[in-house]
This record gives structure tokens, C-alpha cells and sequence, in this order.
């Protein structure tokens, strides 16, 4: 069996991760910055996409068989304000499940690599 990390495990593994997935959509979705990237969006597919690539990234078992990054989001003219929005979603939503602020920041520190190959210039 696959050994996982700590921080997965003090998500709650994979139905913790899905608890916040399923607020941050909730978030997402109700955010006029961004909401109109997903208006033609399969959100229950996106839902278990999005948690099998947020287990993958914080040590879980590597089920996201997933484009990669800039792949998936070529040509949708994201800018930072498009990505910083959705890191404060999810960081509301960790927190919303009692996340401690270290993790988040782990979590975010994860994520902000992936910036330059989300965000077009």
C-alpha cells in the first residue's frame, strides 16, 4: 500500500478533501471574478477531478491521471486575478474545516508554482 503524507491524513484523506472541494465549488461558483470559466463545465465531473489533483498534491495517492496544468487551462486568458481568487477560495474553505493556517500555507506554497503555467501574459 502506497504510503501518504501527514498533511493528507490531517485533511481527513480523500472524503475530508472532498468536504472542502464541494464549499470551494459552492464559493467559486457564486464569484463573478471567475464563475463564468465554469459556466459550461461539468461541476460533477470537475468536483472529482479537483479532488483527486488536491489529494495528489498534498501526498495522497496519485490518482490524477489529469492534463497538466497549462494544458488544461491554455487559451482561457486567466490572469492573477483569476488565480489569486481561487487560492482564497480554497484557503476559506480549509479553514472552514478547521485547516490549521500552517497547512493552508503549505498548501498554498504547493500551488502558486503552477501560476506561471495557468496565468497567460
Amino acid at each position: 500500500m502506497a504510503q501518504t503524507s501527514e498533511l493528507y491524513e490531517r485533511l481527513g484523506g480523500k472524503e475530508g478533501i472532498k468536504k472542502v472541494v464541494d464549499l470551494f465549488y459552492d464559493r467559486v461558483l457564486a464569484d463573478e471574478r471567475v464563475n463564468d470559466y465554469f459556466k459550461n463545465t461539468d461541476m460533477e465531473k470537475q468536483r472529482r477531478h479537483q479532488t483527486l489533483f488536491i489529494t495528489f498534491a498534498v501526498g495522497g495517492p496519485n490518482q490524477y491521471t489529469g492534463a497538466s496544468m497549462q494544458k488544461a487551462h491554455e487559451g482561457m486568458g486567466l490572469q492573477d486575478i483569476h488565480f489569486d481568487a481561487i487560492v482564497e477560495h480554497l484557503a476559506f474553505s480549509l479553514q472552514h474545516f478547521g485547516v490549521p493556517k500552517e497547512d493552508i500555507q503549505t498548501i498554498a506554497n504547493k500551488l502558486e508554482p503552477m501560476r506561471k503555467e495557468i496565468v497567460e501574459k
